[in-house]
């Protein structure tokens, strides 16, 4: 059972330069995400509700995940800024997109994306972070550092769960060839402002 994994390819430094001279936008687009990420976890749980390990993880983490939103809402308030309307998310759509049908299938694939998905924005998180202390904002790094080792909990929960209702050498072929799709539509997607 593999615990943890390495993503196959690091964002490009052009992301973190492009977040910090827009880091408005980054903020608006974070806040979305970690609100479409709580209602992920709910959505899990209306779909799964038999799973009795994956309902207790989803509900803590839909918790956790609007909690994290209410934070950066209240960053964007203070700077003056609004939410903005949920748009569609190219990466996460691609994913989608590749995701197997088949219920057991399509519930691996969920699973495994999710942690990926997750794997990705704690090493995103990690990067504002270092960028905040470079200019010296010592409150704000803290607080995507500490998202950051979140994000990093989370891809290991549902890599955990994957393993707690699928075989464990169906998980590890399986997550192996999302980590290569991630890195290919990661790397092709253009560079925006955005978490994803």
């Amino acid at each position: 059972m593999i615990e943890q994994f390495e993503l196959h390819a690091p964002t490009p430094k052009s992301w973190t330069e492009c977040v910090m001279t827009n880091f408005s936008d980054f903020l608006i687009d974070h806040a979305a995400c970690e609100k479409k990420a709580a209602g992920m976890a709910t959505s899990m749980i209306s779909h799964y509700p038999d799973r009795q390990a994956l309902v207790t993880a989803m509900c803590d983490l839909a918790v956790e995940e609007m909690m994290h939103f209410r934070e950066v809402t209240k960053l964007i308030h203070q700077q003056g800024l609004i939410l903005a309307k949920d748009e569609k998310d190219p990466y996460i759509a691609q994913l989608r997109d590749n995701m197997t049908k088949g219920k057991q299938a399509y519930f691996l694939d969920r699973l495994l994306v999710g942690s990926v998905v997750e794997a990705r924005g704690a090493e995103r998180f990690a990067l504002v972070a270092q960028a905040l202390a470079l200019q010296e904002n010592q409150a704000l790094a803290q607080f995507y550092k500490a998202l950051a080792q979140s994000e990093s909990r989370h891809y290991t929960l549902f890599l955990k769960l994957a393993y707690c209702y699928f075989d464990d050498n169906e998980v590890a072929v399986k997550l192996e060839q999302w980590l290569k799709l991630e890195t290919k539509i990661m790397l092709d997607l253009a560079i925006r402002p955005a978490l994803h």
